[in-house]
C-alpha cells in the first residue's frame, strides 16, 4: 500500500500541493488524473522521492520514504521521470540494463540478463535492444524508458505520463502491457495520464486532483460521471456508453 499522510508542497504563497492525504490498494493500476498544474506528477515524484516533501509523510508498503535508505527503496518502487535525458551512445539493451543496477551494482548477473530480456521482450523491443537511443523515434525511446522501469522488478510502479511520444496504436499497446504487468506479474502501478478515457478503460481506480488537492476518488465507474468530469477539468463533458464502458466526449453546450 502507498500511504499519503497530510503531504505539501509549496512553491510559493500562491501554488502549493495539498494537504493531500489518500491510500492507494496494492494491485491493480491507480490513474491521477486531472487538468495540468492539478499537482499530479507532483504527488507521482514525491511518492517516488525524486522531490522533498514541505510537510506529511509517505510510506510504500510500510516503508517511510523520508527514513528508510535509497537502496531499499530502489528495490521496492521503480519511477519513469516525464521528461527522459538520454545518452545517445546508448542501446536499448544497455539502458534496460540500468533498471538493473539497484540490484545488481553495475554487475551484471545471469539472472540480470534474463530480466532486462524478459523487459525488453514485453515491451516489444526486440529488434531493437542492439539499436542506438538516438537512432529511434521518441514512441520508442519511450517504450525503452518503461521497459528500463520494468526490468527493476520492483512491486510498485510509478509512471509520469508513459503515453508521451506514442501514437495511438502504441498508447493501447503501452496500457494494455501495464495492464498485463499488473494482472500476470503481480505489480502496483501508478500513472498520471492526460486522457480520462484511457484511465477509465484500463485502470481499476481513478484520482482526480484539482488545485493541488483530490477533489474525488473510486473506480472508473464512480469517477466516470459528468458532473464529476465537468467539475475536475473545468469544460462541459457528456458520458456516453458503449459495449459496456463509459467515455468522456467534450461537447459545447451551445449545440445540445
Amino acid at each position: 500500500m502507498i500511504t499519503l499522510t497530510d503531504v505539501m508542497k509549496e512553491y510559493s504563497s500562491e501554488v502549493a500541493i495539498g494537504p493531500v492525504s489518500v491510500e492507494l490498494q496494492p494491485g491493480g493500476i491507480t490513474a491521477l488524473v486531472g487538468p495540468n498544474g492539478a499537482g499530479k506528477s507532483t504527488i507521482l515524484t514525491m511518492i517516488g522521492r525524486l522531490l522533498d516533501l514541505d510537510g506529511g509523510a509517505i510510506e510504500v508498503a510500510g516503508h517511510d520514504i523520508a527514513t528508510t535508505p535509497s537502496k531499499t527503496i530502489a528495490r521496492v518502487l521503480s519511477v519513469l521521470r516525464q521528461e527522459n535525458h538520454f545518452v545517445t551512445r546508448l542501446t536499448v539493451r544497455q539502458l534496460v540494463g540500468f533498471g538493473r543496477y539497484p540490484h545488481s551494482g553495475g554487475r551484471l548477473t545471469l539472472g540480470d540478463e534474463r530480466l532486462i530480456s524478459q523487459a525488453i521482450d514485453f515491451l516489444d523491443l526486440g529488434p531493437l535492444e542492439h539499436r542506438y537511443l538516438d537512432q529511434l523515434s521518441g514512441g520508442q525511446r519511450q517504450r525503452a524508458y518503461v521497459a528500463m522501469v520494468l526490468a527493476q522488478d520492483t512491486d510498485y510502479l510509478l509512471l509520469d505520463e508513459p503515453l508521451n511520444n506514442l501514437d495511438m496504436q502504441h498508447q493501447v499497446s503501452m496500457m494494455r502491457q501495464l495492464r498485463q504487468a499488473a494482472d500476470e506479474l503481480g505489480k502496483t502501478v501508478v500513472l498520471v495520464i492526460h486522457d480520462i478515457n484511457f484511465a477509465a478503460a484500463y485502470a481499476d481506480r481513478i484520482v482526480a486532483m484539482t488545485d493541488g488537492r483530490i477533489r474525488y476518488q473510486g473506480t472508473p465507474e464512480e469517477i466516470m460521471r459528468e458532473p464529476i468530469l465537468t467539475e475536475v477539468f473545468r469544460t462541459p463533458m457528456k458520458v456516453i456508453e458503449e459495449s459496456g464502458h463509459r467515455m468522456a466526449v467534450y461537447y459545447r453546450p451551445d449545440q445540445g
